[in-house]
């Protein structure tokens, strides 16, 4: 007993199997994590090393150069690349997708703790995390208050918020951005640490000889035993006022007579304006693997809970919430694939006129996608665009299951058949034609598995979706539609339609009318399709992803390097101004994180990457609904900042959830890494190249990315002179870090808050703006007897540094970026190395590599263009073993250049690319076609075995209506798609369009010139078995 036989003889079953099916699909749709798109791999590591005050150039090579050496030990490595400024490096490990990432991370580890055996005395050990593409934010928790300091609202936030906001699942917690590690700062006078003769190093010697950590021990007198306490440490951070600076007889000098005092932050470096305000706020970042709605929606019900433990004058708020971009875009998506399934089912209705049998197949569709969903939650998938798109894909594809079977069972009762007979004979007819209709669709996805990197991660899982669904749609196509064909289907038919019998007579006279005319017809038919398939190929512009408009943006904003922290702060709120202004009073909200991360949160780096004091990031969101386009506001706002801001270059950055993750990493679309033996060789180079990237026209922002002079006072020490006086270098240098930086680079001293259990640094520094020209520079003191002054020991210069080294695999590079402004990524990128082409032979040891996304581009073009030819090799072997046949595989394959001429052809017209959604739609569409010519191939061979010698006639017309039916409904279904209506409908607008194009000129090659190239190759033929089995009938080896 077969399936069908089954279903029929046992309906209560396939009741209960639907019933099954909308049980446990509503378990899995409850259970499946939400976000915008799949895994998509690309393990990452960070390493972020601080160490206070280092130079750039110490930081490489002190530091950076030996974790590099030994990360490249790693195994499954694929590139180590590192970015050093003052006091900080961050180091990016990319891994192979195969990699045992716990294996790595212990290796990362170890390679670690041996790298810093080599490193200078009081190196901290780093921070490492895993970071993968899919890490991104997702928001911001941000912080107000009208009467507390920054540093105030900072140390809440980071002791009393984060670690509620750090243990919720999926969250990746950094510190407050915008504050300051709050700490005890012990301001000195420089006049009067002159007047007392003393040194800033003795100030900081004598603070922690008089405030040290001893352990206490215990005393057991009677029947106890007691702590003994030493209060080495001051309990009350004004007692370090009374702290004697000289001991012995004499005057006495207190810390109070020379400094202050205070509770307060540590050096600035940085500010965080919300709305142009100086804020607090920490970054929402997801981890890859959580869900951006899961995410969301626990940090959101943790709001209440967090506002109550900090005071009542601090206000928490969630900015800049991602989550609702993903649910409207999976939310727009669930609207076309249904609107696509209601329109499906009204073609179906047009052309059987049986609302009965339209109800059928318009069941099925729920049905196999909740199937679909299910099973894909048991491969371990998400609900994201990528799978939901192939649900929405799948709702056309779906239909021809169902109304091939519907169409079959009403060609049979109109033969005179009485139903129950007409369904189980249709069923029986078509079932192996479906068959291997549902192998040639899934062997379109073959390609998915052979896939690597984001491709496949995109790939994969929409292969997955329309896979699990046209299984399920075949299976229900055996089952559920023949039962429910038997209660629901009238005995008798109503008279067919005039009007189709009167569309299928003149076709049937257009096709004789054709096959008079065969060869100029099929000789038209070969060189227009071919050629305009080679043409399109190479005239359609190629990207990675569809371009989406979010309403948000990101630009990061460069004075001249070295600019002070507080010019950029102005500069970055008259662009604020000027965002607003541009965008006709239509922004939202804004942030900005104006300087560098200070260097007690060097985690941060990896979270927001600034170079030095002279840059800043904004973060805009435009209004909801605007009628300002994000590519317009980004080109009126280059405009004003050139004609109102003057020596600030900008540049954009990805601003939304899309962007984020495709750019995998990367700040700009074009990204060009110069690597040469001599920096300065590198550095011509480059402006050679910065040049001719500025003479495209489409290019913009373009600038060498790598801050390369950074202003600086060179203070050369005479080693001779210091040890006249008595003096060492560490002497001189000690000083000069207390009263030009802080103590607590040289000398760690705490003190304890007993009240909150939380210590605080303790630092000498003289006050940051006191210190403002060489004068008090040279007269710092670095000795007391004598009193000696720097000017005494050391000359200056003023001189210029690199202010970042930037390194790839232990080779420094400089870094050219650009953005694109109306243009395909696959076009800009020609043109980026036709410039460097046109620098001609470069230096001997010089290497320009395109990073970026040109990349990711080659690659994911690669991999779409050999999955389309898998995918036409393995249809091609399965058409084979089933017609045991070449010829009539290829007669089936003819249709292909049309379809992807079709398919390219509307995306030109519509203005799209080529990108993974359009050659996804396009590899569905030839899948589809197929199918329709299996319909034609299968019935014309089964006259041609009767010896009808007009097959190609008569399988033309008893396929007429399923093919014209099937196309026009998937065409229906994939129209709310292809408009892309709705937020994010401009994701998947590309797959729709792809699929009606190669639909539209599919539905035109299998009607009229398929039969006829089926006519021209096996009409005059006899047909012969290729069985070899003496034992067959048919075989011509029978009775030998």
């Amino acid at each position: 007993m077969n399936l069908l036989q089954g279903a029929l003889r046992k309906p209560t079953t396939v009741l209960v199997a639907v019933l099954a099916i909308v049980f446990f699909s509503g378990l899995a749709i409850r259970n499946m994590k939400v976000d915008i798109f799949p895994v998509l791999g690309l393990p990452t590591v960070y390493v972020a090393q601080p160490y206070g005050g280092l130079s750039p150039e110490q930081m490489e090579g002190l530091v950076t150069s030996y974790y590099e050496y030994h990360f490249l030990y790693v195994t499954g490595v694929k590139f180590v690349e590192s970015k050093s400024i003052q006091g900080a490096t961050i180091i990016k490990i990319q891994f192979q997708e195969d990699t045992d990432m716990a294996q790595a991370m212990a290796e990362v580890v170890g390679y670690v703790n041996r790298s810093r055996a080599f490193m200078p005395p009081g190196t901290v050990p780093p921070f490492i995390t895993r970071f993968d593409a899919g890490s991104v934010p997702v928001g911001q928790l941000v912080f107000t208050s009208d009467t507390r300091s920054l540093s105030e609202i900072s140390d809440l936030a980071l002791f009393r918020v984060r670690p509620m906001f750090s243990t919720l699942p999926g969250v990746s917690a950094p510190p407050p951005f915008g504050g300051n590690q709050k700490t005890v700062i012990i301001k000195v006078d420089p006049e009067k640490i002159k007047n007392y003769k003393l040194t800033p190093d003795e100030v900081v010697q004598a603070i922690a000889k008089a405030n040290t950590i001893t352990p206490a021990g215990n005393v057991r007198i009677g029947d106890e035993t007691l702590l003994t306490p030493l209060n080495t440490q001051v309990e009350n951070y004004k007692e370090l006022e009374r702290v004697p600076l000289t001991l012995g007889a004499g005057a006495a000098i207190y810390v109070r007579d020379i400094a202050q005092v205070q509770l307060g932050a540590d050096v600035t470096t940085s500010y965080a304006l919300v709305n142009g305000k100086r804020s607090v706020y920490i970054p929402v970042t997801k981890r890859a693997t959580a869900s951006t709605w899961e995410v969301v929606k626990r940090v959101k019900a943790a709001l209440p809970e967090m506002q109550a433990a900090i005071p009542e004058d601090i206000k928490v708020t969630y900015e800049f919430d991602q989550s609702g971009y993903v649910i409207n875009s999976l939310k727009n998506l669930l609207f076309e694939g249904g609107l696509g399934a209601l329109l499906t089912g009204l073609m179906v209705l047009l052309f059987l006129g049986d609302r009965r049998s339209a109800l059928i197949i318009v069941l099925t569709i729920p049905l196999a996608l909740l199937t679909g969903v299910t099973l894909l939650f048991l491969a371990g998938q998400t609900i994201n665009i990528m799978t939901l798109g192939g649900l929405a894909l799948a709702v056309g594809i779906l239909v021809d299951e169902g109304t091939v079977t519907i169409e079959n069972i009403h060609r049979h009762q109109e033969l005179g058949k009485s139903k129950s007979r007409a369904i189980l004979d249709a069923c029986k007819e078509i079932v192996w034609p479906k068959f291997l209709i549902l192998l040639c669709i899934l062997a379109v996805f073959v390609p998915s598995i052979f896939m690597s990197g984001v491709p496949r991660g995109m790939f994969l899982p929409l292969s997955l979706a329309v896979g699990f669904a046209m299984i399920a749609s075949f299976f229900l196509s055996n089952t559920f539609v023949p039962v429910m064909a038997s209660w629901l289907l009238k005995d008798k038919l109503s008279e067919p339609t005039e009007k189709f019998d009167t569309f299928r007579q003149r076709y049937l006279r257009t096709l004789d009318n054709l096959t008079v005319k065969s060869k100029m017809a099929l000789s038209a038919y070969a060189i227009i399709s071919i050629s305009l398939m080679a043409w399109l190929a190479t005239f359609i512009g190629t990207e990675i992803f569809p371009k989406t408009d979010a309403g948000q943006a990101v630009v990061r904003i460069k004075l001249p390097v070295g600019t002070r922290l507080e010019r950029t702060e102005e500069v970055t709120k008259r662009m604020l101004a000027l965002a607003d202004s541009v965008s006709g009073n239509e922004v939202d909200i804004t942030s900005a994180f104006v300087g560098t991360q200070p260097s007690s949160y060097p985690v941060n780096l990896i979270h927001l990457w600034t170079s030095g004091p002279h840059e800043a990031i904004i973060r805009i969101n435009l209004q909801s609904g605007t009628s300002i386009s994000i590519d317009d506001f980004k080109e009126n706002l280059r405009e004003a900042v050139k004609k109102n801001l003057s020596g600030v270059t900008i540049s954009f950055e990805p601003g939304d959830l899309v962007d984020q993750v495709i750019n995998l990493g990367s700040s700009n679309p074009v990204e060009l890494a110069i690597q040469g033996r001599d920096f300065n060789q590198t550095r011509k180079i480059a402006d050679q190249l910065l040049t001719k990237l500025n003479g495209i026209p489409y290019l913009r922002d373009a600038q060498i990315a790598t801050p390369l002079d950074y202003p600086g006072v060179k203070i050369e020490i005479d080693r001779v002179k210091a040890g006249q006086l008595n003096l060492s270098v560490e002497d001189i240098g000690q000083s000069m870090v207390a009263a030009t930086s802080s103590s607590r680079f040289t000398q760690p001293n705490y003190w304890l808050d007993k009240a909150t259990g939380t210590a605080y640094q303790v630092q000498v520094e003289y006050p940051q703006f006191v210190m403002n020209s060489t004068d008090d520079i040279e007269g710092v003191p670095v000795s007391t007897d004598p009193p000696v002054y720097l000017r005494d020991v050391a000359s200056w210069r003023m001189t210029s540094t690199p202010g970042e080294y930037d390194r790839l695999n232990q080779q420094r590079f400089l870094t050219l970026t650009a953005n694109i402004h109306d243009q395909d990524l696959g076009t800009a990128v020609k043109a980026v190395n036709a410039a460097i082409a046109s620098l001609g032979d470069l230096p001997k040891g010089v290497k320009i590599m395109v990073k970026g996304q040109a990349d990711l581009l080659k690659e994911t073009m690669t991999e779409l263009q050999t999955g389309l030819l898998i995918a036409v090799v393995v249809i091609f072997l399965l058409l084979a073993t089933n017609f045991q046949s070449f010829r009539l595989s290829l007669v089936t394959l003819s249709i292909v250049p049309a379809v992807i001429a079709g398919s390219f052809l509307l995306l030109l017209i519509t203005g799209k690319t080529l990108n993974i959604q359009s050659y996804m739609g396009t590899i569905m569409a030839v899948g589809v076609a197929i199918a329709n010519a299996i319909l034609f191939i299968t019935s014309a061979e089964q006259f041609r075995k009767a010896g009808n010698s007009k097959a190609y006639r008569e399988g033309a017309f008893n396929r007429l209506r399923p093919i014209v039916m099937t196309s026009l409904a998937m065409i229906a279904g994939m129209i709310p798609m292809s408009l892309g209506l709705g937020e994010g409908g401009d994701q998947v607008a590309p797959l729709g369009i792809a699929v009606v194009g190669g639909l539209l000129f599919s539905l035109v090659s299998t009607l009229l010139f398929l039969p006829v190239i089926y006519h021209a190759v096996e009409g005059d033929r006899k047909f012969e078995s290729a069985s070899l089995d003496p034992d067959d009938e048919t075989s011509k080896h029978y009775n030998a």
